[in-house]
């Protein structure tokens, strides 16, 4: 019989759980897309680029302002498995989100292993909290902030919300994330996440939702792995228990990368999913 490490995967079956590109035949070439997207967007819009929020190095922050003032925020936290990537590669979803009137924000950060989970998400959390206090003087309103993320950075996200209880984050959508870190421990992943047990229970969101202070919209991808979507759907019920689930949104015919480069497309179920959720109407 054949061992099994995690519910009913083997080792092998649980590392390429964690391996999204393994699902995805074209993930290096929506990631090309998404690199050229975001080029375009930087060379596009209004940027206020490398705004500093806190002391280390990678905390940074590209602020892309919409035209009329005192108008919402969307603070986006990008993914990369905790290791890859930076704001540079992900200023896209600017291009939904600012024709429509939202000021876009896109948070920096610092990578695995070279920094410590723990240690990145006081960055989120601090990045958060800037943005919050410093909104006002840069033609947002910090009465009307969200926040938006995608898969490492939906982990991340979801438990700086956790972490810091936030009551003036109006409501967040969060993207094909891994919320509960036990099988990540398990799996080839913990390479470079190295957590003691205490940590994996802490930082593992799907653990808390009553934590977690605002409406939150949930959202998977038809090709996401099998584990991606079960710790949605198991993320999904806490939150509905706890009262904080806005929506649980199934993406259909696409995987992984493909729904994370939907952000920039108004048109899109995920974004015309946020911008109901922020009760914003895009003109045709």
């Amino acid at each position: 019989m054949t061992k099994t490490v995690f519910l009913h995967y083997t080792q092998d079956e649980l590392n390429r759980n964690f391996d999204q590109r393994g699902w995805a035949t074209n993930a290096l070439e929506v990631i090309a897309r998404c690199e050229r997207l975001s080029k375009q967007t930087r060379q596009s819009l209004e940027l206020c680029a490398n705004v500093v929020y806190g002391a280390h190095p990678d905390e940074k922050l590209d602020i892309f302002p919409a035209a009329k003032r005192n108008g919402p925020t969307q603070i986006f936290v990008h993914g990369g498995a905790w290791k890859n990537f930076t704001k540079d590669d992900f200023s896209f979803p600017a291009l939904a989100y600012v024709p429509a009137g939202i000021n876009t924000v896109v948070l920096n950060f610092s990578k695995l292993p070279k920094e410590r989970l723990p240690t990145v998400v006081d960055q989120v959390c601090r990045g958060i909290e800037w943005v919050h206090a410093n909104i006002n003087n840069l033609g947002g309103d910090p009465s009307k902030i969200y926040l938006s993320a995608q898969s490492s950075g939906a982990h991340l996200s979801a438990t700086a919300l956790q972490k810091g209880g936030y009551d003036f984050i109006r409501a967040a959508t969060l993207v094909s994330g891994p919320y509960f870190l036990e099988p990540v421990m398990l799996s080839a992943r913990s390479e470079y996440v190295e957590l003691d047990e205490w940590e994996v229970m802490e930082y593992s969101p799907g653990l808390h939702p009553q934590k977690i202070n605002c409406p939150v919209l949930l959202a998977y991808a038809d090709n996401d792995t099998d584990e991606f979507q079960r710790q949605t759907k198991e993320f999904a019920t806490g939150l509905a228990k706890a009262g904080r689930l806005q929506k649980l949104l199934f993406c259909p015919d696409v995987n992984h990368f493909e729904l994370m480069e939907c952000f920039h497309d108004p048109r899109h179920v995920l974004v015309r999913s946020i911008f109901e959720q922020m009760r914003i109407v895009r003109k045709a």
